[in-house]
């Protein structure tokens, strides 16, 4: 058996740039969260429009999950996005 063909021995798929990307992030539902959030977001991927973003708050209304698609121009555009994301205080998870 080829080694491409073993199982735990597959490459991930590689991405193709410029990309729709959709990123989940979760936090605490703190005043000026959602915006912040956005704010770091447009900062890397330029404006997004307003049929891009979903949020949805937790069932307590204690968190919130932003959802965003971008077009993704690269790695280390989302390299930088995460990481100014996870330095938002209220941010809990980024995928």
């Amino acid at each position: 058996m080829a080694a491409e063909q073993e199982p735990g021995n597959q490459e991930a798929p590689r991405i193709e740039f410029p990309c729709s990307y959709p990123i989940k992030i979760i936090g605490r539902a703190t005043a000026g969260y959602e915006h912040e959030v956005i704010a770091v977001v447009e900062k890397h991927a330029g404006k997004i429009a307003a049929d891009l973003i979903q949020i949805h708050p937790s069932r307590q209304q204690n968190y919130l999950s932003i959802n965003v698609t971008i077009t993704a121009t690269g790695e280390e555009q989302l390299r930088e996005l995460f990481l100014d994301l996870k330095t938002i205080e209220s941010v809990k998870l980024v995928l």
